[in-house]
């Protein structure tokens, strides 16, 4: 069960996300989540910086789609100035909504990607899946208070991991 917990990919924020390492393994699809990876829990709207990043993972042939356990109205607002498609109230870590977001993306297990801010629901989810999986410090400090409490366990296991080696680069899957 603690392999599950692994990311094979961890990282300071997003745009430290090597586009090329994800091509070269084959990733053509992203799914991401939302809040505190892509924006603060209480930024409504991607900023500049965010729409360019995304411009940039879109010119490199990679699809992105958003799957996030917040309400319809969050994250259809933020995924419609984005200009992805999402899903919302994803019910993560299982694994329905990544199915459905790979389908729409027409892209397989092997070649998408889950990047979130959150071991028990992005990393665990994704790998649940057999997707590679790509954690991210969060953006802000302001969460869910659900999200709080599974903070510090999660603290718990990223201690452990780094213990156990886990850096800020690539795992070979």
């Amino acid at each position: 069960m603690f392999k599950k917990l692994v990311p094979d990919y961890y990282l300071s924020s997003i745009y430290d996300l090597d586009l090329d390492i994800l091509y070269a393994k084959g990733i053509r699809g992203i799914i991401t989540d939302l809040d505190n990876t892509l924006v603060s829990w209480d930024d409504p709207l991607p900023n500049p910086g965010l729409l360019d990043w995304l411009k940039k993972v879109q010119d490199k042939g990679f699809s992105v789609y958003i799957v996030s356990n917040n309400s319809q109205e969050r994250v259809r607002k933020f995924a419609d100035a984005f200009g992805v498609p999402a899903i919302s109230k994803a019910v993560k870590p299982r694994r329905r909504a990544f199915r459905v977001a790979c389908e729409a993306m027409g892209v397989t297990v092997d070649e998408t990607a889950v990047i979130g801010d959150q071991i028990f629901t992005d990393v665990l989810g994704g790998n649940r899946l057999g997707v590679y999986t790509i954690l991210v410090v969060p953006v802000g400090d302001k969460e869910f208070f659900g999200t709080k409490i599974m903070r510090k366990l999660e603290g718990l296991v990223l201690r452990r991991l780094k213990a156990r080696g886990l850096t800020q680069s690539p795992r070979e899957k």
